[in-house]
């Protein structure tokens, strides 16, 4: 156990985790194929936070399921570690029990000393919780694979699970149909799809025809469509003090725009996370863009900001919260590369940001309307004057 891994090996390739899975397994070697069951020994197999992805963790005494890639070819072992890298992981040599027999073989593993995840990993759990996001997102991850540097990748992994996850929302969550016309998606014929860029967002380019409102279908069409993750913005607010938190940044779309002042103000924003609820995403983000913590989430609304050209989907709230006076006007993730300046305003100071112009960014004033019609209510049931 522990030996290192050459960039080429004869030796036996042991899966374990969520590539025990036949689907996403055939996603990642680009094939289905049958393998050998194998025992891990030496290793526990642990869940990953927050992507819910298996990692072996060394464990004396401990064994693991697995199966056995027997004579994997150069290709099988370039998209095996490819994946794994994506993860953070990394090609080791180990020793395993296949029919009776004590055989090494390589395994996928973080590098030895890394911080090992302590929770327990089931494949029917991950199927559950996990699965279906693994499967939308896995032919993305594949498809970085001698485009982008291997850091690069295992961050580029997380958005295109948050692109994933957002897939899957959509579908658990259809608007209603009361004055809209009911058609399903599942009456647009689509009968090409290609992505034209795949990166921290997706360009895809479709050809579709879809049913006209006079009950004839269209002809094919070519479409292009920008594809994000869902995002969540919220709009701190104190009652009491009857005072609002902005949050001041370089924007790339303005600047992209030819926009002479790039640097916009804005409510608290950010996307969700694969396995993150928007509301836990909004207190999330409050924490990292403005070090608050917030109170009460009130939804204002969830809606798509420009549905003809781009998947993104927003879930905007107001949150009740304590606004002292700042003692530090900046904040951001120096992780993320965030340079935020943080704006306290007052309610009638934020409202002359909708009158003078200065407040051009759509979820804000969609917010502050919206704030201008509750206020009233949530300042009595605060006890404000």
């Amino acid at each position: 156990m522990g030996r290192p891994a050459h960039l080429v090996t004869s030796r036996p390739i042991l899966l374990h985790g969520e590539l025990r899975d036949p689907d996403l397994r055939a996603l990642v070697l680009g094939r289905s194929a049958q393998l050998r069951p194998a025992l891990l020994r030496g290793y526990s197999v642990k869940a990953a936070a927050p992507g819910g992805f298996a990692v072996a963790v060394p464990d004396d005494g401990a064994v693991a399921e697995g199966l056995l890639v027997d004579a994997p070819a150069p290709e099988d072992i370039a998209r095996l570690d490819w994946y794994a890298a994506s993860l953070g992981q990394e090609r080791r040599g180990a020793d395993a029990d296949v029919d009776g027999e004590r055989l090494a073989v390589d395994i996928h593993a973080p590098a030895e000393g890394a911080r090992a995840p302590a929770g327990a990993w089931r494949l029917d759990a991950w199927r559950a919780r996990h699965g279906a996001r693994a499967l939308l997102a896995v032919p993305g991850v594949m498809a970085l694979r001698g485009s982008v540097a291997p850091e690069r990748a295992a961050h580029l992994r997380t958005v295109i699970e948050g692109r994933a996850a957002a897939r899957l929302r959509a579908a658990e969550e259809p608007a209603p149909a009361v004055h809209r016309s009911a058609l399903g998606a599942d009456e647009v014929t689509v009968r090409g799809s290609e992505d034209r860029h795949l990166g921290f967002f997706e360009l895809r380019e479709l050809e579709l025809s879809h049913p006209r409102f006079d009950g004839t279908r269209s002809p094919w069409l070519r479409r292009e469509v920008f594809c994000a993750g869902d995002a969540v913005i919220v709009l701190p607010y104190d009652p009491v003090r009857d005072r609002i938190l902005l949050v001041e940044q370089f924007r790339m779309g303005p600047f992209a725009r030819g926009a002479r002042r790039p640097w916009m103000l804005e409510p608290v924003a950010g996307f969700v996370d694969a396995a993150e609820a928007p509301a836990d995403a909004a207190r999330r983000e409050a924490r990292e863009e403005a070090g608050l913590a917030l109170g009460p989430l009130l939804t204002i609304a969830s809606y798509y900001p420009s549905p003809g050209a781009s998947t993104e989907f927003f879930h905007s709230y107001l949150a009740l919260c304590d606004l002292p006076d700042l003692e530090e006007r900046c904040g951001g993730l120096a992780s993320e590369h965030e340079d935020i300046r943080l704006h306290l305003l007052t309610f009638s100071e934020a409202m002359e940001l909708i009158r003078s112009g200065e407040a051009d960014v759509g979820p804000l004033i969609t917010a502050l309307l919206w704030l201008e019609r509750e206020r009233p209510r949530l300042r009595a049931e605060a006890g404000a004057g």
